[in-house]
C-alpha cells in the first residue's frame, strides 16, 4: 500500500535548533542501531518508520556497521526510503557514521581519510542516496592525527556527500580540538553524539564539561542510549526476561543489573509514576530538560522494536519540565553506574 504521510505530522513534535546552526532536529529522533538488520521483520521496520514520521520524527540515525550483519540496516533503510519516503526526502534528516570495525584489513575501521570516505561512499550506495545530512566520525582514533580525520569530514561536506559534520564519543578536550580544526577548514562542527542517560553522566563531568564546550563552539548534541540500553525501562524491574538484551549479553550484561543499581532504578520508576510517566518517558524527558548546564541537548536518540514502544517513547515530549524538587529527588538515584561501553580506554 502506498504510504501517505499524516497531514498533522508537524503539529505536536517540538523541533530544536542545533547549536548556532540553521538546522533543527525533532526532540526525539529514531536510531536504527538494533532493530533494522536482517534479523528483524521488514514489515515491522516499515511500520515503525512510517509511524515515526507521522509523529513528527524527521531524523533517522544510522551507521555503517548497524545490522546485523553490518551494513544491513542501511540497506534495509534504503529500501524503505525508496518505497515510502522518496517523496519526503527533503523533510528528512538522515545521518550515518564510520569509525568502528566494518571490513577486514587495516583500512576497515578508525579514523583514516581512506576509511572514512570509502565508508561514506559505501553507505550512500547502500541507502541509494546522493548525500546524507550529517556524517559523523563515530569515535576518536588514538593513532590518526585529528587533522586527517577532520579533513575527511571536511571533504565529505565540500564534495556534497554530506551537508554537515559531526563527531561521537569525543572527550571535551578532543571536541574542542576537532571544532577548532574544522572551523579553520571552513566546515563548522554541527553536532556531537555522546552516550548519555541518568545512569551514564560522563558528559556532565570535567571543567569545562562536554556541554559547556559545545556551547562555546556553537555545536549541539544528540544523546544516544538515553534508556541505558534498557535499564531505564520497566523491563528489568522484576528480573531479567529470557528474551531481553541483558539475557542475550548484547551491550547490556546481566551482571550490570546489580541489586544496588536496580534499587535505584525502582526508585526512579516511583518518581516517574508520580509524574504520570513511564520510567522510559521520564528518562527521555530528563535528557531534554532545560536545566542542563551548558548547551542543551538538541535531541534524544531512541530505538524501537515495535510501534507501541516508539509511541511510548515519543510521548515523553508531553512533559519535559521538571521542578527543582523533582530534579533533586532524581539526582539521589541517578548517579554514574559504570555502564558506558563507549568510554575511551
Amino acid at each position: 500500500m502506498t504510504f501517505h504521510a499524516a497531514e498533522n505530522r508537524y503539529e505536536t513534535m517540538p523541533y530544536r535548533r542545533i547549536g548556532r546552526s540553521g538546522l533543527k532536529l525533532p526532540a526525539v529522533s529514531l536510531g536504527l542501531w538494533h532493530n533494522f538488520g536482517d534479523d528483524k521483520s521488514f514489515d515491522v521496520q516499515r511500520e515503525i518508520l512510517r509511524r515515526a514520521f507521522d509523529l513528527g520524527v524527521t531524523h533517522f540515525d544510522l551507521a555503517n556497521n548497524y545490522g546485523p550483519p553490518a551494513g544491513s540496516a542501511e540497506t534495509n533503510f534504503g529500501r524503505h526510503l525508496k518505497d515510502d519516503f522518496a517523496p519526503y526526502r527533503d523533510e528528512l534528516i538522515i545521518s550515518t557514521k564510520a569509525g568502528y570495525d566494518m571490513w577486514p584489513g587495516p583500512y576497515g575501521e578508525w579514523g583514516s581519510r581512506k576509511y572514512l570516505l570509502a565508508s561514506l561512499d559505501q553507505s550512500l550506495n547502500r541507502m541509494g542516496l546522493d548525500y546524507v545530512d550529517i556524517f559523523y566520525s563515530h569515535r576518536p582514533d588514538p593513532e590518526t592525527p585529528m587533522e586527517e580525520t577532520m579533513g575527511a569530514l571536511d571533504t565529505a561536506v565540500r564534495s556534497g556527500r554530506a551537508l554537515y559534520a559531526g563527531i561521537s564519543s569525543y572527550t571535551p578536550a578532543q571536541t574542542l580540538e576537532a571544532a577548532r580544526i574544522l572551523k579553520e577548514m571552513g566546515t563548522p562542527l554541527l553536532i556531537h553524539q555522546p552516550s548519555y542517560s541518568m545512569l551514564n553522566r560522563w558528559s556532565e563531568n570535567g571543567e569545562p564539561n562536554l556541554y559547556e564546550v559545545l556551547d562555546t563552539v556553537g555545536a549541539g548534541s544528540i544523546a544516544f542510549s538515553p534508556l541505558a540500553q534498557g535499564m531505564l525501562t520497566d523491563r528489568y524491574l522484576n528480573g531479567v526476561p529470557a528474551d531481553s538484551r541483558a539475557a542475550k549479553e548484547h551491550f547490556l550484561h546481566e551482571h550490570d543489573l546489580t541489586e544496588d543499581k536496580m534499587g535505584r532504578v525502582r526508585a526512579l520508576n516511583d518518581i516517574a509514576a508520580s509524574r504520570g510517566q513511564s520510567l522510559a518517558q521520564m528518562a527521555i524527558a530528563w535528557i531534554l530538560r532545560d536545566q542542563l548546564k551548558g548547551s542543551p541537548v538538541t535531541s534524544a536518540l531512541v530505538g524501537a522494536s515495535s510501534v507501541a514502544q516508539l509511541e511510548n517513547n515519543v510521548a515523553a515530549i508531553k512533559n519535559v519540565g521538571f521542578t527543582d524538587a523533582e530534579l533533586t529527588a532524581i539526582d539521589e538515584f541517578a548517579v554514574e553506574s559504570e555502564i558506558n561501553r563507549w568510554a575511551q580506554k
